[in-house]
């Protein structure tokens, strides 16, 4: 589960999130929907503890990110918007490295790695250096270390960019099952149609403010007759 309370994030004069609430229950996939500038990826970063919030507070399975956060962090594992990463690294050392740091049993490990890269296609290129990679195989790999280490939380920005389709779907049957297994996916995009398949609930954030909280079903109950793209427009021009 993701709770924040009051979270306020200021970057000078502009205030980037403001007094944002909100709870993700555990078992649940949410997509995160806003313009560019919305407030997404601070609103991830401060999740994560990349940045810390002027006032709020942030809690991950009931641990305080802020007071306790090492245990915070065990958590959680993140596919950040940008795979450009450990570019020095081969696959395979990364997906290593992140078992270790999430302390995976070693045999454990090996076969997650082994299983996910086959089925990712990422055999022939996986002991080269990441440097090497095209984004779309930086962007599978960095996906196969967040399987390979399998927290309890799943922060995912803009995860589909780079990807083939190929991979794509298997990205997406892979969060659907995070949430089977009781663990929390939580991601932004700006891919209203994946949202719908894919989301139990979504949350639409404008200018640093959450404007929708709840189910698509229940957004588009409010504007019926338009498409997903039409009930966007209207929400975040309001």
């Amino acid at each position: 589960m993701i709770e924040l309370k009051n979270v306020t994030k200021r970057f000078g004069d502009k205030v980037a999130v403001q007094e944002m609430n909100l709870e993700i229950p555990s078992g649940s996939i949410t997509g995160f929907i806003g313009p560019n500038g919305a407030g997404k990826t601070t609103t991830i970063n401060m999740m994560t503890g990349v940045l810390r919030p002027d006032s709020g507070q942030i809690l991950l399975n009931g641990i305080d990110l802020e007071k306790n956060p090492l245990e915070a962090k065990k958590q959680f594992v993140v596919v950040p918007d940008s795979p450009d990463l450990f570019l020095r690294l081969t696959g395979r050392e990364y997906c290593e490295l992140m078992s270790k740091v999430y302390e995976v049993d070693p045999t454990v490990a090996q076969e997650r790695i082994q299983q996910l890269v086959e089925e990712f296609d990422l055999v022939s290129a996986f002991d080269e250096q990441i440097n090497s990679y095209s984004h779309g195989m930086r962007q599978k790999v960095i996906v196969i270390g967040a399987l390979v280490a399998q927290p309890d939380i799943w922060f995912l920005d803009e995860p589909m960019t780079g990807l083939d389709p190929n991979a794509s779907y298997l990205l997406k049957e892979r969060m659907r099952k995070q949430a089977q297994m009781g663990k929390t996916v939580f991601f932004s995009t700006h891919v209203l149609e994946v949202a719908e398949k894919l989301c139990d609930k979504i949350v639409l954030i404008n200018k640093g403010q959450i404007i929708y909280e709840g189910s698509l079903e229940e957004l588009k109950d409010r504007h019926e007759g338009l498409s997903l793209e039409e009930i966007f427009l209207q929400e975040i021009n309001k």
